[in-house]
């Protein structure tokens, strides 16, 4: 009896230790499945939404700038018919008293009764009958050339004003966006720290691959930073020299592989928290270290300017930041100056 109340109890232990072992990610480096894949999609997803943002930003406000200056300029033209106006207003103004002074307010008639030499009365009042038509000609043109400008001074900062509010709304967004990148960054990163410190990766997040349109066969493993630690510097983070070069980037930064290749190792933990190894031709690999997420396997063939993963600041890491070695061999002691190495490819840093 006591040996059929216990094997229902044993059945259950059995079943519950199976359910541990198939939650546990599998021994190694690289154990697909741990993590969630939404929040590096969603990083990537909202990087280019940001990258976007600021583009529309920047030509709304170049576009701004020549709308106020072309308003600027139509402005000062303006002022200057007026002070044309002003001028010929003067001009009239004296003709007329000259005329008044010398009876010119007389009738032609009186005039002529009363000149000594009428023929040179009529000339006189004829080039004054000139005088008065050129000026009359030349208000009314400047009256026409000041109503214009007005007219193009008020499209133009009308233009230049519109352009203001949506640059306005623009900065909104692209603010609204970039605080939803942030956090996204930072939860990204919450789960490279959580990989690194179970030391086991979570498996490739396959972004979607923007169009490259590369031309030449090897790129800058990141496209917009500031370069950081440069190769054999020294302090006291690194045991001898930097191996490599870093790249200042925020996390979750599209990461490229600088060339063809294929990825020999993806890990996580250790000094370089998640990093990336890619063979290329020539027996030459590079590292892409400190990362938040990757995007390929173990084995994968890459291509020039693709998505390999996202930068982060895993492991022995300060900041976030990129840290690029180009090696001889797989493994770390072997590295060559990576600044050197790309511009012997024709990429300059």
């Amino acid at each position: 009896m006591r040996l059929t109340r216990r094997r229902p109890l044993l059945v259950a232990v059995l079943f519950c230790a199976l359910a541990v072992l198939a939650a546990r990610p599998a021994d190694g480096d690289h154990a697909p499945g741990h993590g969630s894949s939404s929040v590096s999609g969603e990083v990537a997803r909202l990087y280019e939404e940001a990258a976007k943002a600021t583009e529309q930003y920047e030509a709304g406000r170049e576009e701004a700038e020549k709308q106020r200056a072309r308003a600027q300029e139509l402005e000062e033209r303006l002022d200057g018919e007026r002070r044309e106006t002003a001028t010929l207003h003067e001009d009239l103004g004296r003709i007329a008293r000259s005329q008044y002074r010398d009876g010119g307010g007389l009738p032609l008639t009186a005039h002529m009764l009363l000149a000594n030499d009428p023929d040179q009365m009529m000339r006189g009042q004829r080039v004054v009958q000139q005088a008065e038509t050129t000026l009359d000609q030349a208000l009314e043109r400047s009256r026409k050339a000041e109503a214009e400008l007005a007219r193009d001074e008020a499209e133009a900062a009308a233009a230049w004003k519109k352009l203001e509010e949506r640059n306005e709304e623009l900065a909104t967004l692209k603010q609204d966006i970039e605080q939803k990148l942030e956090t996204a960054r930072w939860r990204l990163q919450g789960e490279a720290d959580a990989s690194v410190a179970a030391g086991a990766c979570r498996g490739a997040v396959r972004l979607d691959q923007p169009p490259t349109g590369f031309t030449t066969r090897w790129v800058a493993p990141v496209e917009t930073y500031e370069l950081s630690a440069s190769y054999g510097s020294g302090g006291a983070r690194w045991a001898k020299r930097h191996t490599g070069q870093d790249f200042a980037v925020p996390i979750g930064t599209p990461v490229r592989a600088v060339g063809d290749g294929r990825v020999v190792k993806v890990s996580c933990g250790g000094a370089f928290g998640i990093e990336i190894v890619v063979e290329h031709a020539g027996g030459y690999y590079t590292q892409y270290a400190h990362l938040a997420a990757v995007a390929v396997d173990q084995g994968d063939r890459v291509s020039p300017g693709q998505w390999i993963g996202q930068s982060g600041t895993s492991g022995n890491s300060t900041g976030p930041h990129l840290h690029f070695e180009v090696r001889v061999t797989p493994e770390m002691g072997s590295a060559v100056d990576p600044v050197q190495w790309l511009s012997g490819r024709g990429v300059p840093l």
